[in-house]
């Protein structure tokens, strides 16, 4: 269902400026991949019942994340997508890309790429390779990891064909147990639409606040928000007959219709509804076309709607 359930981290820092040598002092940012491990491993260990994986992109992928997981006898799983084509230390010649999808693939895969900017959704089909593999840490010994590609087949005319290499601690043999990790790759997608929304929807670049703690206040208040319109959006797809009233108030939902210039509704309105309607004020059409709504046009009225609400609640009281 790829419902976001929360924050469970944040590292926050500043960039320091480059010294003489082109190199920033300080802590080194790539810790963060490291340290984001480590905060799923503590929850694993709270958590027996229930399988965690740790899901990143390239920057997470480097051999410094693979041996702290080993070192903490990996209590969570791990799927990062591979930076670098390494050398194989029982390959003389032979690079790691090359080594694990030499031969016939496992079987396909077929999936619909979502909507990325201006690029528009598109069906994608991948042929699928797995093959563990040994890395040298660098410490003289070895990580074994099972490496995956996934290649697109059949690309439209003009479009880069899709692939992706990952990396991970888990064994997959089988065309299901690949498909499965490419399942939980594509989840990541999600973490995108998140900072999209922190970024470009709470616009916490453009803070101008004058002390770091300021700052980190803000943006901890910010990234709730961001996740609450993230999760509006998937749980409105995937759960849309949900009473609205389990996620807004009385009055939120009075000030959506109100907006809108509905009338109020006789039954109580559905998740779906009341999303829909919020972003139909953003600009969202609501074309038989047009699928579901996205976080965008969520957000661009949610904040008169919760100025509605609270102007509401203060008439009411004001006569009351």
């Amino acid at each position: 269902s790829r419902e976001p359930l929360g924050v469970l981290d944040a590292w926050m820092w500043a960039r320091e400026k480059r010294g003489a040598d082109g190199v920033r002092p300080g802590q080194k940012e790539s810790t963060r991949w490291i340290e984001g491990y480590e905060r799923i491993a503590e929850m694993a260990a709270q958590m027996p019942q229930t399988r965690l994986v740790y899901v990143a992109d390239r920057e997470a992928g480097m051999v410094a994340m693979m041996r702290r997981a080993s070192e903490l006898g990996t209590p969570a799983d791990w799927l990062v997508r591979a930076k670098h084509n390494r050398c194989l230390p029982d390959e003389e010649s032979e690079k790691l890309w090359d080594f694990a999808s030499n031969g016939a693939a496992l079987g396909e895969i077929a999936f619909t790429m979502p909507t990325r900017g201006t690029q528009k959704a598109r069906p994608v089909r991948q042929q699928l390779w797995a093959r563990r593999v040994e890395i040298a840490d660098g410490k003289r010994r070895r990580i074994s990891a099972i490496c995956v590609v996934a290649r697109e087949i059949g690309a439209p005319e003009g479009v880069t064909p899709l692939e992706w290499r990952l990396l991970t601690n888990r064994d997959a043999s089988t065309p299901e147990q690949v498909a499965e990790l490419i399942d939980w790759y594509r989840a990541r997608w999600e973490i995108e639409i998140y900072f999209h929304v922190l970024k470009n929807g709470c616009e916490v670049e453009t803070l101008q606040l004058g002390a770091v703690d300021r700052v980190e206040r803000a943006l901890a208040l910010f990234m709730v928000v961001a996740w609450r319109i993230t999760y509006l959006m998937r749980l409105g797809r995937n759960c849309p007959d949900l009473d609205a009233a389990l996620f807004f108030s009385a009055d939120e939902v009075r000030g959506t219709y109100l907006l809108s210039k509905k009338p109020k509704p006789t039954q109580p309105p559905s998740l779906n509804e009341v999303i829909r309607l919020i972003a139909q004020l953003g600009g969202f059409l609501g074309r038989k076309s047009d699928g579901e709504p996205g976080v965008k046009t969520i957000w661009r009225e949610l904040d008169q709607v919760m100025t509605a609400a609270q102007t509401l609640k203060a008439l009411r009281e004001e006569g009351g």
